[in-house]
């Protein structure tokens, strides 16, 4: 065979094979109804802790990231803008601080949605005026509230604010403490609480 010929069949049955091979990509993706470029991600709900900033105690975590789903030691408030609430003790009852609350400019903000069921919550609330952004709001076990974060970067580079939901689980007021369930939706600016296939 000579070699012009056999360099003109070998290219065409590499394009026959990657043509076969890009349908059956396409075939599988159809026949699994997914979208090979959608963001995918689970609830991995969680326990953690902060302190009220009562306390007199130096280097206690006293504010949440709920991005990096992390207790921040805050040392000034306007000094870090990577946090979403801060726990304080007022009047004998421990409340939750947003950011602007404190002067600092931020799209952080709580939703209290009351004693609804933390497993069923599956949306933040759409209306930016339901987030309570600086105000003083009650921490009341049993309850659920969705935060909505300060701004920061995804693994694109694309500035994103994110949605979260916890439930204080144990406030203890002469403790200065909070223990509290959380989760958050990892995927830039989506509402939705609870994961595809939950």
């Amino acid at each position: 065979m000579p070699s012009t010929f056999r360099s003109v069949v070998l290219h065409n049955v590499n394009r026959i094979l990657v043509i076969l091979a890009f349908a059956g990509l396409s075939l599988l993706a159809a026949a699994c109804e997914e979208d090979p470029f959608a963001l995918t991600w689970e609830n991995l709900p969680a326990t953690d802790m902060i302190y009220s900033r009562a306390r007199p105690e130096l280097y206690l975590p006293t504010g949440y990231n709920f991005v990096s789903r992390s207790p921040v030691l805050i040392e000034s408030p306007t000094f870090n803008d990577s946090w979403d609430l801060i726990l304080d003790t007022v009047d004998g009852q421990l409340v939750f601080i947003p950011p602007r609350a404190l002067g600092v400019v931020s799209t952080a903000g709580i939703a209290p949605l009351g004693p609804v069921v933390f497993d069923e919550v599956g949306q933040a609330p759409s209306d930016t005026t339901d987030y309570v952004r600086d105000e003083l709001v009650p921490v009341v076990e049993g309850h659920v509230y969705v935060i909505r974060t300060h701004q920061e970067p995804n693994n694109f580079g694309q500035i994103c604010v994110f949605y979260a939901k916890m439930e204080p689980k144990v406030a203890d007021v002469e403790a200065g403490s909070l223990v509290f369930l959380l989760d958050t939706n990892p995927i830039c600016n989506d509402r939705t609480l609870i994961a595809p296939g939950n």
